[in-house]
């Protein structure tokens, strides 16, 4: 017999799906500081529109941040808090200092083509355990995400 967490999800399942949501959460925190370093180090022609673009995209990012945690604890877990276990938990990379534009939107593209398959395997997971919550904070972000993708993909005219 099943044991229900205390939003009445199988709490054998919402554990997996929390883990996942911590991977999540490691993935965002590191292309959030990653956006971080391109907003301050930015320079050359673009340097005004790129600027405040990353930086609306971090704080985009922060808040992203703030709901996945919740989420994790909304299903009864922990979300992780340091960034030794973001750097070796997350499959994108710190970048190292960037200041041309060019190079940190491909940055910001790659780190969404990380980003997007796992909230994508996220919502399916979700989705198994009727936890509507979860699915819809994936729904959300994927569609907004896919409107950057075009958008930044626009900018470097692919």
């Amino acid at each position: 017999m099943s044991t229900l967490n205390a939003i009445g999800l199988d709490t054998d399942k919402s554990a997996a799906l929390a883990q996942k949501l911590n991977e999540l959460l490691a993935n965002y925190s590191i292309f959030y500081q990653n956006t971080r370093g391109y907003h301050w180090n930015i320079k050359g022609e673009k340097f005004f529109e790129l600027h405040v673009k990353f930086e609306e995209l971090y704080n985009d990012l922060l808040l992203k941040i703030d709901e996945v945690a919740e989420r994790i604890l909304t299903l009864g877990y922990t979300p992780n808090h340091n960034y030794s276990e973001y750097a070796r938990q997350s499959q994108i990379l710190e970048s190292a200092k960037v200041s041309n534009g060019t190079t940190a939107v491909e940055g910001i593209l790659n780190s969404f083509k990380v980003i997007m398959p796992l909230q994508r395997e996220i919502l399916a997971v979700a989705g198994e355990i009727n936890d509507e919550g979860t699915s819809a904070l994936m729904s959300d972000y994927i569609r907004s995400q896919e409107k950057m993708v075009w958008m930044y993909s626009a900018f470097l005219n692919n």
